[in-house]
């Protein structure tokens, strides 16, 4: 038997009855071990040295076997010449920058990158190559994708629509039971051995997606004791973090940069890039504004190097960071992907038939500010959040601000016996819902009145309702007034349009409001199953002429045939305006 086996050598495994490539050996107690790739079933297993054949010994000599040892060879030299492979095996057809993407991310033996592309790029396309091509040279066999909760069962269909990858959709209720069904191992003789181990149920899958949020450490939760706390990290985050995972992928990366190193998806982050070798995070906006929580992310790719925010420069993050922009986006004949982007601000005005809006406005206006000084005094921040959302929701539409106050008074009509209880921790929590989650949020927390806040709120609430009853409102109408515009400029009567509100009454007025006047609507927000998501981009993409859609109900959209977007609210956090 040969002496040595050296890596990247191809040799015959009669156990698995087909030719395979030696990745790495390893050595003890005088037995060696040899970790190999078998291309014929796209894995990776260990084998003894002692089971291997040299390709001349192997007996492949039917014309079969003389065509797979050719197919092969083909394989083993493209991998020499850096020639890529995911492109040639999979369903999708990769656009030139997802090429240069893929070729620079293999290019180093350190595959740990930030894929920074604009939005509407296909960073998901860009990280299913990658993985791809890492498996079939044979150095990835398990994954994980973290992911925010709406956009996982997004990335269950893409890898199996354009990679034929399965993926493991693990929900947060779904850990319990896998931790049940799990098999358990026994070190003693019996199977009634006391200390039989825990079973680790991430290493039931190889490929697995989980939301975000559902696997981040607790310091604590309100009503839990400090043994809950543990157990649950235990299950969520320790052991999803020791399941042995070859390459980790991140999307919505920018959410792990965190206000401090001290929060919960920071420390996810850590863990995170050291549980794996290979490690990609997916992010349209990485650099939010803020250096320190820029660094904080790309210190996840690589600690040392950024060992402080002194060391993010342009210089140093550049070797670490591929991102191709819209303008300089082009198809395979070279043309370019999009159209200039063109951004105009529109102003609204209240005419005489608005008048009784504009009172509203200036009423709820006058509410929110003598509420928000009143909470700034009393230190109640949760009171702050509902006045300034109040102020939105105003803007928004006169349907969201009468919802809501008739959510509002009801809560002030109900005895509150129970102290409030606000359960967001984080600023980041908060600026990550949309406004509607936002509005849901408050208006379920027993938050305790101001003074003379009922009768305030039902003055309000009466004004709404007169709103209502005179007409349309003055930014619907507006609205209106543009699609035309754009119409006409455009010479498309059938032009598509999408907006986007941060408010389901808003969705639902201005549905109504178009669809009156002769327009094909359809609407999307966070309440709606992948099913239901999914028949509104068919309708869309066929007949509809508007789609409305909230931030969580956009999450992961891919509307290349609609170049029209109209932002009806201004969301909480401005960078989601970029990211829609």
């Amino acid at each position: 038997m040969m002496g040595s086996f050296a890596k990247g050598e191809w040799y015959y495994s009669p156990e698995h009855a087909e030719l395979c490539q030696v990745i790495e050996t390893q050595t003890l107690w005088g037995e060696t071990t040899c970790r190999v790739w078998l291309p014929g079933r796209d894995s990776v297993v260990r084998i003894p040295a002692s089971r291997l054949k040299p390709l001349d010994s192997a007996g492949t000599g039917s014309p079969d076997d003389i065509a797979y040892i050719a197919s092969a060879a083909r394989v083993a030299d493209a991998l020499t010449q850096d020639v890529l492979l995911a492109p040639i095996e999979s369903s999708v057809i990769p656009l030139p920058h997802q090429i240069r993407a893929l070729s620079r991310a293999i290019a180093n033996d350190r595959v740990r990158y930030l894929l920074a592309d604009e939005v509407g790029l296909g960073k998901t396309i860009e990280a299913g190559l990658i993985m791809r091509e890492l498996k079939l040279r044979g150095l990835v066999k398990r994954t994980l994708v973290v992911a925010p909760k709406g956009l996982v069962s997004q990335w269950v269909s893409e890898m199996r629509f354009h990679f034929g990858e399965t993926f493991q959709l693990v929900l947060p209720e779904d850990i319990k039971t896998l931790k049940r069904i799990a098999p358990v191992s026994y070190p003693g003789n019996g199977n009634d051995d006391p200390a039989a181990l825990s079973a680790n149920a991430w290493q039931m899958f190889s490929q697995a997606v989980v939301p975000m949020d559902s696997v981040k450490p607790l310091d604590k939760r309100r009503g839990w004791s400090a043994a809950q706390v543990s157990e649950h990290n235990r299950e969520r985050f320790e052991d999803l973090l020791s399941a042995g995972w070859d390459l980790v992928i991140v999307d919505e990366a920018h959410r792990l940069g965190g206000s401090t190193d001290q929060v919960a998806r920071f420390k996810l982050g850590q863990a995170l890039s050291e549980a794996a070798p290979y490690f990609l995070l997916l992010s349209a906006t990485p650099h939010q504004g803020k250096t320190d929580a820029f660094h904080r992310l790309v210190s996840l790719i690589d600690a040392q190097e950024f060992a402080d925010i002194s060391s993010v420069t342009r210089e140093r993050v550049q070797p670490y960071v591929i991102r191709t922009e819209k303008r300089r986006a082009i198809d395979a004949d070279g043309k370019p992907l999009f159209k200039p982007r063109h951004t105009q601000l529109a102003p609204v005005s209240w005419k005489e038939r608005h008048r009784d809006q504009q009172f509203l406005y200036e009423a709820v206006s006058e509410y929110v500010r003598e509420g928000y000084n009143q909470a700034l005094r009393e230190k109640r921040s949760y009171i702050g959040f509902l006045m300034i959302l109040m102020q939105r929701l105003v803007v928004s539409s006169t349907s969201a601000i009468r919802t809501t106050l008739e959510r509002r008074l009801a809560a002030l009509e109900v005895p509150q016996d129970q102290p409030s209880l606000f359960p967001l921790t984080s600023e980041e929590e908060w600026a990550d819902l949309d406004g509607q989650e936002q509005m849901d949020l408050l208006l379920s927390t027993h938050l305790r009145a101001l003074k003379n806040e009922r009768a305030e709120v039902k003055r309000l609430l009466d004004a709404a309702i007169r709103c209502q009853q005179v007409g349309p409102d003055a930014k619907a109408e507006a609205l209106l007034d543009w699609i035309y515009r754009l119409q006409a400029e455009e010479g498309d009567s059938e032009l598509k349009v999408l907006v986007f509100t941060e408010f389901v009454p808003t969705q639902e007025m201005l549905q109504q409001f178009l669809t009156e006047r002769g327009f094909s609507v359809v609407c999307l927000n966070g309440s709606m199953d992948m099913r239901e998501r999914k028949q509104v981009q068919e309708a869309f993409a066929k007949d509809a002429r508007i789609l409305i859609s909230t931030d969580a109900g956009g999450e992961g959209l891919n509307l290349q045939f609609c170049h029209v977007v109209i932002n009806y609210d201004i969301p909480w956090n401005p960078m989601r305006l970029e990211q829609r």
